[in-house]
């Protein structure tokens, strides 16, 4: 019988304690040490540092879920001792943090992997087993909307929540931006606006991109989380029960030969050929349901035992952050982002918006 991966969740939080309550669904792993400098009331060994966790622990894995800033700072702590490391998204404060990082494991050959835990779930899954068969024909345009309305109490629970850098731009679009170049490849240029805080504080509230894809596909994505509205990963997907369900879909995304509404995974098609004057009609597409977190933790188990590649590599989460990056210069400067080959890295270069209309 194998033996069992002890895992520490760095950082426990609202996110923390969820990855906690999924190791405890995973056979195979268990929870050994929290780390976590305020009051913690987990039942395990609890350590106010990394640097105190490897003093008294032996661990096979690191979950990081503390606030973006201090993202690459403890994945390195981790790199450098061969352990390896579950980062939440994004993978760093900055895309230059994020690549010494990646080099970094790479050079040293560790493997790290994002947590953008919705490639995990069985409707994403799908969703793009569907998209590569060709189910849609050649994809034409995507459209995103990620609105909800956080509490105030949110932010104060937090006040990391409230600084620049930390909105709705970097904290939640990067999942729905993730997704798009899962579905649809690289982005090669960007377009945004965004508006200040309607509660004062030093972040955006409201942004809007539009996203060209390698392949000529081109996305709209808006994100608010000062918006009421059902039209949210979090309350169309019943990933999560804290939130309450809607019936509704947030991700559209249309091809040649039909269209696709994501999370209710109705494919929409013309009868008799594909014109607007033929009936349409939508098939509802057989998906499993399962626990996307819990999904992630059982993969994170096969990668520490040399099982499996990391689904979403620090390359794979370096590339999306680039592209998030891109989303917040664009807005800023009003100007197209041309990013580089495979979004590798961002050239911030071109044209005034007010020059191309």
């Amino acid at each position: 019988m194998a033996q069992t991966q002890k895992l520490a969740v760095v950082g426990a939080g609202l996110v923390g304690k969820r990855h906690i309550a999924a190791i405890g669904q995973v056979p195979g792993v268990e929870l050994v040490a929290v780390v976590e400098p305020g009051p913690c009331d987990q039942t395990v060994p609890v350590y106010p540092d990394l640097d105190a966790l490897f003093a008294a622990k032996d661990v096979d894995g690191v979950i990081l879920s503390t606030p973006t800033l201090l993202h690459v700072q403890g994945a390195m702590a981790c790199v450098e001792r061969g352990i390896p490391v579950l980062i939440e998204k994004p993978l760093a404060a900055s895309a230059d943090d994020a690549e010494g990082l990646v080099r970094a494991a790479a050079t040293i050959g560790v493997p790290i992997l994002v947590g953008h835990h919705r490639r995990h779930n069985p409707i994403i899954q799908k969703t793009a087993e569907l998209i590569k068969e060709g189910a849609i024909g050649k994809v034409r345009a995507a459209q995103v909307t990620c609105w909800f309305y956080k509490p105030d109490d949110y932010f104060d629970l937090a006040s990391w929540r409230k600084k620049a850098g930390a909105g709705p731009i970097s904290v939640n679009l990067v999942h729905d931006v993730d997704l798009m170049r899962h579905f649809l490849g690289e982005v090669v240029t960007v377009q945004a606006q965004m508006a200040p805080s309607m509660r004062g504080f030093e972040n955006e509230d409201l942004a809007a991109a539009v996203l060209r894809f390698e392949s000529g596909a081109v996305c709209t994505i808006t994100v608010s989380d000062s918006v009421v509205s059902p039209w949210s990963w979090e309350l169309t997907s019943r990933e999560y029960p804290i939130y309450p369900a809607t019936n509704e879909s947030c991700y559209l995304i249309g091809g040649s030969e039909g269209a696709l509404s994501i999370p209710d995974m109705r494919l929409w098609q013309h009868e008799g050929g594909t014109s607007w004057w033929n009936p349409i009609k939508a098939t509802a597409m057989p998906v499993s349901s399962s626990d996307p977190l819990i999904n992630q933790i059982a993969h994170f188990e096969d990668v520490i035992r040399g099982r499996a590649n990391p689904l979403v590599t620090g390359e794979e989460g370096l590339k999306t952050l680039r592209v998030v990056e891109a989303i917040q210069i664009a807005a800023q400067t009003q100007t197209t982002i041309h990013l580089g080959n495979k979004a590798a890295k961002s050239v911030v270069v071109v044209d005034k918006i007010s020059d191309i209309l």
